[in-house]
Parts: structure tokens; C-alpha cells; sequence
């Protein structure tokens, strides 16, 4: 087979990763989020091909793969191979494109990324928001973010198989450089929130693989379930448990079993938290933001039971270094990472001090990542 020929100049696209600041197991509640989008991220580069095939080049793998845009339903390559693992997301934001009536460019692109694969900083998320934004850069067509956010999202849940929310392709999509994202999963409005100039975030990853077990999660997502069902009898109008105010949990509590009573204050008091959240955060209040992380990772740890004693470890001792406002699990738990405020003249000794104490007391090594929050996804330029 002839080598298809490129027929445009290589477009660079940059789509960075993203932390949850707060609003833990609150989307499937339709409930507010913070996210950023952070400045680790992936780098693609693409131009057009005079062939309806794309070819990919995943260099933190070592691997490429080609296949006709035509069967891409079948997930296969041109040889009529299953596609590797990594080539699914590319390819579930062409599936999406396709289903939702745009044309899909042939294409030959590179790509490389400084987001560590596997630690909840959504490096899929930003795949597949990268490559929708190539497909787009590469065509006649145009869709506002929002649309390609929400293509990616149906992808990755029926393309790919997993059932995530909106929040991880949104901060890929709309991140902005020293700012946090407000989003309501409801409505889908958001707004930014400014953070203060003097922090960065720092990621603590555990070491321990997420271990969130389908039961695990599909246990809490019933009892959130459960514990609507049961306010409905008193509040016929209450669609989900973001409904729920906290005068309102504490007046019919009393009607819950006593995990569904857990799991859902701890939803009730997450959303309520984000609220608190962007007005301290507008008012420049770190410290008070910071101590809002803290609490949300006391309920995640004994109302939802989310968290592990490593996890538990490294909040402890971040909380115990100079310049830290506030620390917490971030995603959905079992293992992964915790998620830190600190002030930036304080975040090497910090990395060196939490990751020392780490492994004292656990015998594992943590890796932290300094980041700060950043732009969204984007096409490069100069």
C-alpha cells in the first residue's frame, strides 16, 4: 500500500490536564465542581493526509497504529487487528465527530505527554479534547468548545465503555491560566474563579493504583439514589441530592438508613462546601479555602469511606509543612492522589519534605507534581 501523503502543514495542538480542587462524587448528584486545568500536558501535532486513514504516533509509548476512518466502529487497524488500548481515544473522538454528522479529516499526528498516565490527572481527557480540536483545525466545520466537550464525553462513555462525568473534558477544554472552573453538572453554566497569585498546586500521587471496584462505586451511586427516594416522600419535587439544602438534610435524616445517611451528607456538604468555595476564593481567602479542602477530605474519608491510611498519610503530613492552606484526596478514591494548596516559595521544600515523610511512615514512594492552573486546550502558535 502506497504511503498516504500529507496535504496541509502541521497544525500543534496543547491540551493540558486537569485536578478536582473540590466537589468529590458530587457530578453523578448534579452538583457543582472546581476543577483547573493544570500545566502538564499533551503536545499533538497533525497534518492532513490524502487518505481517509489515521495514523497516530504515541511516543511515550513507542507505538504507532493506523485505520480507516471508515471502520471505526470495528476498533481495528488496517491489518483487521483489535486497536491497542491507547488508540481508543483518538479514535473514540473521531467515532463521536462522526456520529454527530461532521466529516472526520484523515490525519498523521505525533504526540507526547508530561501528564503521568494512570494518576487521576484525566491524561485520556486531554487525548481525546486534543484530537477533537485537530479534527476540527484540520476541516472545513467549526463547533464551539462546549459541543466538542460534549462529543468527547459521549466517546469516552459509549466508544470507549466508561461511564465518566462531563467535569475531566470540560477544565481540558476551558482551562484559564491562574484560575480555577466553576461548573454546574446540571446545567452545564460555569464561570472562572481567580486563585491566588502566590500558590501552586501540587499533586501528591500515592503510589497505590485506583482500586475503585465497580460495587465500590456502584454502592454509593445507589445509596445517593436511595436517599432521594426517601426525601422525595416529604419533597416531592426533589429531582437529585443537589436539591437537598443542609436545613433540609438535617430536618429528614431521620429517614435514611444509616450509610445512605452518610453518603449522602457528605454529597449535601460537598456542594454546599463548593458554594462557600468560589465566594473565599473571590474574596482572595486562601486560608479559608484551604480549610474547606481539609474538610472535604475528612467527609470523603468517614461519610463516603473513599479514603485509604496512605491517603489519609499524605494529607497529614502536607498539613503539617509551612506554606500549606489545605490538602485532600482528589478523584474518586481507593488509591491515586491527593491534591495540595501551597505557597509557591514553599513548594520544593514541601515536595522534598512530604515525600521523605511518605515513605517513612509507608515504605512507598510518592511522586509529586508541581503545576499550576492553566489554559485549555488550544492550537499552538509561533
Amino acid at each position: 500500500m502506497t504511503p498516504a501523503k500529507a496535504v496541509s502543514k502541521p497544525v500543534t495542538i496543547i491540551a493540558p490536564g486537569r485536578v478536582n480542587l473540590l466537589g468529590e462524587h458530587v457530578d453523578y448528584n448534579d452538583g457543582a465542581v472546581l476543577p483547573a486545568a493544570i500545566d502538564l500536558t499533551m503536545k499533538l501535532t497533525v497534518e492532513a493526509l490524502d487518505e481517509p486513514i489515521i495514523e497516530l504516533d504515541a511516543l511515550d509509548y513507542g507505538k504507532q497504529v493506523a485505520f480507516r476512518i471508515e471502520e471505526l466502529i470495528e476498533k481495528v487497524d488496517l491489518e483487521g487487528k483489535p486497536l491497542p488500548h491507547f488508540a481508543l481515544y483518538p479514535a473514540s473522538a473521531a467515532w463521536a465527530i462522526q456520529q454527530a454528522g461532521f466529516p472526520v479529516p484523515g490525519l498523521r499526528a505525533v504526540y507526547t505527554s508530561d501528564i503521568p498516565i494512570g494518576s487521576g490527572l484525566s491524561s485520556s481527557a486531554a487525548v481525546e479534547v486534543g484530537f477533537a480540536k485537530a479534527f476540527m483545525s484540520l476541516s472545513d466545520w467549526d463547533a464551539d468548545p462546549m459541543t466538542l466537550v460534549k462529543l468527547t464525553k459521549k466517546g469516552e462513555n459509549e466508544y470507549i465503555g466508561v461511564q465518566s462525568g462531563i467535569m475531566d473534558q470540560f477544565a481540558c477544554m476551558f482551562g484559564v491560566e491562574n484560575h480555577a472552573l466553576f461548573l454546574d453538572t446540571r446545567s452545564l453554566t460555569w464561570d472562572t474563579v481567580p486563585l491566588p497569585g502566590d500558590v501552586a498546586i501540587i499533586v501528591a500521587d500515592s503510589n497505590i493504583p485506583r482500586q475503585l471496584a465497580d460495587s465500590a462505586y456502584n454502592d454509593r451511586q445507589k445509596a445517593c439514589a436511595d436517599a432521594v427516594k426517601a426525601f422525595q416522600q416529604v419533597l416531592p419535587e426533589v429531582t437529585a441530592l443537589r436539591d437537598i439544602s443542609i436545613a433540609d438534610f438535617e430536618k429528614y435524616a431521620h429517614l435514611l438508613s444509616e450509610d445512605v445517611r452518610a453518603r449522602a451528607q457528605h454529597v449535601v456538604t460537598e456542594i454546599a462546601r463548593v458554594e462557600k468555595a468560589v465566594r473565599l476564593l473571590k474574596a482572595g481567602d486562601a486560608l479559608g479555602f484551604g480549610k474547606l479542602m481539609v474538610a472535604g477530605h475528612a467527609s470523603l474519608r468517614d461519610l463516603y469511606e473513599v479514603s485509604l491510611p496512605e491517603l489519609d498519610e499524605l494529607v497529614k503530613i502536607a498539613l503539617q509543612q509551612e506554606g500549606c492552606y489545605g490538602a485532600r484526596l482528589t478523584g474518586a478514591g481507593f488509591g491515586g492522589c491527593t491534591v495540595n494548596l501551597v505557597r509557591d516559595d514553599c513548594s520544593e521544600t514541601f515536595i522534598t519534605a512530604v515525600g521523605e515523610e511518605y515513605y517513612r511512615r509507608t515504605g512507598r514512594q510518592a511522586k509529586l507534581y508541581r503545576t499550576h492552573a492553566a489554559r485549555g486546550a488550544h492550537v499552538a502558535t509561533g
